[in-house]
């Protein structure tokens, strides 16, 4: 097919894409980068989002993030940066709606207890099970076990936060689901990922700084006239309670979070332009290799963030309420864990007449697997299903 939207030389070019793992005739009608999304939407692991927990448990209440809505959010923020780029659309916004595939129920809680339980059988990566998902453990494609999704995008959703390998990376050791899958299909862990799977890496970043905002305030973790103390916050707010003196709560707390996300926007693009004039990239793989992020914040926004995450941990992500519910869901994943392991039999049909020989690293993945797929309120319902008493996560 053709694609007859204008792009600018360092944005990916799909007719020029390396292909999937598993050749495929190509689309008449989409682009390889538009099935990818295509594919990553109508995934299982993709609806599961729904029910999976951002930072607040899903009964607290409606209108709290989940990490569905936050990979809405984070690909609506992606697709806007990449147009206003002239970078390929369809790249970016796959790799945003992939990049939280692979998270556990119970957000972070759940991936620290996934993270213990398996020392001693590959320790256990949000980002690395994204990638399981989307290469092993979707099921549903005649061809193929995954979702065949083409090189870039893999490779996006892989180094979306900078390469993991050499001088570049954060020298933190590669997880092994990466290592063992690179192993078939070099994804070049050692460079930088495309500019577009950089953006989605950005939109992560504004998303979640802005609606942990919005949900920390309404699960009543700070008040409001606290916010006045980060800088870029209250300078906004000044301006809006000039502007709308007697404006209620609600509608002053929406007028903060979009005008935060259109100064963190306009600022990554800025500072994003001004690298790629200076880097001058003939092409998308001149971004690979340029030895820095190309998409980022100015040094300003980066301080400015800073202090906004200091203020996240401490009033949302380490409020009390917070972190007891969060200590009481690591304990329901760790149970789950160590009563699978101990029982084979413990798992549903399908999952223990597919398990491997307990006691080998190998089951334990096939345990790390079963529970990272979990909703929060199936892996509950599991905990309810093994165990006498179950943690109220409230």
């Amino acid at each position: 097919m053709t694609y007859p939207f204008a792009r600018a030389p360092y944005a990916v070019d799909p007719a020029k894409s390396r292909g999937r793992y598993e050749p495929e005739p190509k689309s008449a009608t989409r682009s390889p980068f538009q099935r990818d999304r295509d594919r990553i939407v109508h995934a299982t692991a993709f609806r599961r989002l729904t029910h999976k927990t951002q930072v607040f448990i899903y009964h607290e209440g409606d209108h709290y993030r989940t990490r569905l809505t936050h990979s809405l959010e984070v690909a609506q923020i992606a697709r806007s940066m990449a147009r206003s780029l002239a970078l390929d659309e369809d790249l970016t916004e796959a790799v945003a709606l992939a990049h939280d595939l692979g998270h556990s129920p119970f957000g972070h809680a759940g991936e620290r207890a996934l993270d213990r339980a398996m020392q001693g059988a590959g320790g256990f990566d949000h980002n690395a099970q994204s990638l399981r998902v989307v290469t092993e453990l979707e099921r549903k494609y005649a061809g193929f076990d995954g979702l065949n999704l083409t090189w870039e995008t893999l490779e996006g959703l892989v180094k979306h936060n900078g390469p993991l390998e050499g001088p570049d990376s954060e020298d933190e050791e590669v997880p092994a689901p990466v290592l063992n899958y690179n192993a078939k299909h070099d994804l070049e862990l050692g460079t930088y990922a495309y500019l577009e799977s950089q953006l989605a890496s950005l939109a992560d970043d504004i998303a979640y700084n802005n609606h942990d905002v919005d949900d920390g305030f309404r699960f009543g973790c700070f008040a409001f006239e606290e916010l006045g103390e980060i800088p870029l916050v209250g300078v906004i707010l000044g301006e809006l309670r000039w502007r709308y003196p007697e404006l209620e709560t609600p509608r002053l707390l929406n007028e903060l979070n979009r005008r935060l996300i259109t100064r963190m926007i306009n600022d990554a693009r800025n500072e994003t332009a001004k690298r790629l004039e200076d880097l001058a990239p003939e092409d998308a793989d001149a971004i690979r290799f340029a030895g820095r992020p190309i998409a980022a914040f100015s040094d300003e926004m980066t301080a400015e963030l800073d202090t906004l995450r200091d203020f996240l941990t401490e009033r949302v992500y380490r409020h009390d309420r917070v972190m007891g519910i969060m200590r009481r869901a690591e304990q329901v994943v760790a149970d789950l864990f160590q009563r699978y392991k101990d029982d084979a039999g413990a798992l549903p049909p399908n999952w223990s007449d597919q398990a491997p020989d307990r006691g080998s690293p190998a089951y334990a993945r096939h345990i790390c697997d079963f529970i990272a797929g979990m909703t929060d309120r199936y892996a509950l319902a599991e905990h309810a299903r093994l165990f006498d008493v179950t943690p109220d996560l409230r």
